[in-house]
């Protein structure tokens, strides 16, 4: 049975309904065609409900969305790799998460699939820590890669998990089969021989570590902190 994804505990009932249903809207309409009342509509709520709990209009409840469901899921990765130094299994670790949590939450991860790109915010989850463990693969000589080639590997990286993660909303692939074979061929491609990319790939995936709001606050910062950087460019925030 599907999960309904989960946002700050202390998000009253009320709140974090009218974020599910938000979540839910913006994936099927995209942002500029979902206007507040059908949002209060959606959350069985009074229209006055929606501006007494959110932001005033639904472009910044996306982004609020978006800023936290960004911070969240880089603080609960980021837990759970802690005890893992093999750069090649921290990645394939960190790829097969994001494809079952988008089997356990769909709405999640078909909010991830829709905007993972095309929201400032949300890019830092891919090109935050897993830039750092790519580069150590390199260093460590885990990956068969010239230093030029990293945006190239991240880019290959993110769109293969986003891909993967679609496969399995659309129940293409069942969410082990499609997050290991993602894993392993990014592995491979990576320069990985190909038993032992398969190897890792499909060793024990770990629980994903809990949410914690204190450790969410600050990897909110942190993430707002790099949006500002300029290698985030000027593309459009979302589509």
């Amino acid at each position: 049975m599907k999960r309904p994804s989960q946002f700050r505990k202390s998000l009253t009932p009320v709140q974090k309904r009218i974020q599910q249903a938000a979540l839910r809207l913006f994936v099927e309409k995209g942002v500029d065609r979902v206007n507040v009342k059908e949002l209060a509509q959606s959350a069985k709520v009074a229209r006055g409900t929606i501006y007494n709990n959110q932001r005033a209009s639904t472009e910044q409840i996306f982004q609020e969305i978006a800023s936290q469901l960004s911070a969240e899921m880089h603080q609960r990765v980021i837990a759970t790799l802690a005890e893992i130094d093999d750069p090649a299994q921290r990645l394939a670790t960190g790829v097969r998460l994001f494809v079952r949590r988008a089997h356990e939450e769909s709405d999640w991860g078909a909010f991830i699939v829709r905007f993972g790109l095309n929201n400032s915010m949300m890019r830092q989850m891919w090109y935050g820590q897993p830039r750092k463990d790519v580069s150590a693969g390199i260093a460590k000589g885990r990956y068969n890669l010239r230093s030029e080639q990293l945006p190239s590997a991240i880019t290959m990286i993110v769109t293969g998990a986003l891909g993967a993660m679609f496969l399995v909303l659309q129940g293409s692939r069942s969410w082990g089969k499609a997050g290991s074979d993602c894993a392993e061929l990014l592995l491979r491609a990576l320069g990985l021989p190909a038993r032992e990319a398969q190897r890792v790939a499909t060793a024990e995936l770990p629980p994903l570590a809990p949410a914690v709001d204190g450790d969410r606050k600050r990897a909110t910062q942190t993430l707002e902190t790099r949006s500002l950087r300029p290698e985030n460019g000027g593309a459009q925030d979302h589509a």
